[in-house]
């Protein structure tokens, strides 16, 4: 019983610190991430959300005007005034 419950306590605690060192991977807060399936980062693709993507140098903080916030917008133009959903 005492080697079921340590055993079950190890499991935990090794998904616990893994799940937390995915947590730290940037790519989806880059503006170089494209939010595509088919090419994730435009710069490192081969790296893109995976663990050696941690502490990228090439890491940029996504600003507004980026492509992958714009996906799903609709862009609704009214007499005189432009509004976005």
């Amino acid at each position: 019983m005492i080697l079921l419950l340590r055993n079950i306590w190890r499991t935990l605690n090794q998904g616990i610190s893994f799940i937390w060192r995915l947590h730290q991977i940037p790519c989806h807060k880059c503006e170089y991430f494209t939010n595509d399936y088919r090419l994730k980062c435009t710069v490192h693709p081969k790296k893109a959300c995976s663990e050696q993507a941690i502490g990228c140098f090439d890491f940029e903080p996504k600003t507004a005007a980026c492509n992958a916030c714009q996906k799903g917008r609709t862009w609704k133009f009214r007499k005189g005034s432009l509004r976005v959903n």
